[in-house]
């Protein structure tokens, strides 16, 4: 069984390796755990010899197919607790990140497939990001930024790049959340800045950071 350090690298090099397609090295790794260099070392000796990551020296770290299933059910647990915290227990999606990084550790499969079930099985959390099944498997949609969409084109909101809770708390008081429905209605030449429609709500501008920061599906 894993622990909550030995799970935390995992997903950390899950991650930084774009879902295990390349190698990472300890120092990005380092940055992300905000560790010191020597410690990642030796999770990674660790890691290594239990069959979790592959490491060669001056190349980097990554995980092996072992540690690949791991990281995703962790990150499937993280997940799905967003849901549950944002839909059952009325968390804004900007407050759940830190709550859910305390809850993916929590070991009982069935209390996962029992949690996945109460929540009608989701396909993304409340950021637009893909749950995993319980087998690992990711079915991933076609999300462009808003900065894409063509005049007059209605688009849903799917997902976010940027999942800081100031830019989420930003999207909230401006009325924009996943689902909601937006045309873009004006595009400035000067600076890229929107004006857009929302449905059900005034039109509004919003910046070209803010718009490279929505994503989108036609």
């Amino acid at each position: 069984m894993l622990s909550y350090a030995e799970e935390n690298y995992l997903k950390a090099i899950y991650h930084l390796s774009e879902s295990g397609r390349h190698a990472v090295s300890t120092n990005a790794i380092s940055e992300v755990l905000k560790t010191k260099p020597a410690s990642v070392s030796d999770m990674i000796k660790k890691l290594s010899d239990k069959g979790y990551v592959s490491y060669q020296k001056y190349k980097g770290v990554n995980v092996s197919a072992k540690g690949k299933k791991s990281a995703l059910q962790v990150v499937r647990k993280h997940r799905l607790w967003e849901v549950f915290l944002v839909d059952k227990l009325q968390f804004k999606w900007d407050e759940v990140h830190d709550i859910a990084e305390q809850l993916e550790h929590i070991k009982s499969p069935v209390l996962v497939k029992k949690l996945d079930a109460f929540l009608g099985f989701p396909k993304i959390d409340p950021h637009g990001d893909p749950i995993p099944d319980e087998n690992g498997e990711i079915v991933i949609g076609k999300k462009i930024p808003l900065t894409d969409v063509k005049l007059d084109k209605q688009v849903i909101v799917t997902g976010v790049e940027n999942s800081e809770s100031n830019f989420l708390a930003h999207l909230d008081k401006i009325n924009i959340s996943l689902g909601s429905k937006i045309t873009v209605k004006d595009i400035n030449a000067f600076d890229g800045s929107m004006q857009i429609e929302i449905l059900g709500y005034p039109n509004l501008f919003i910046s070209k950071q803010v718009a490279d920061n929505l994503l989108v599906t036609e």
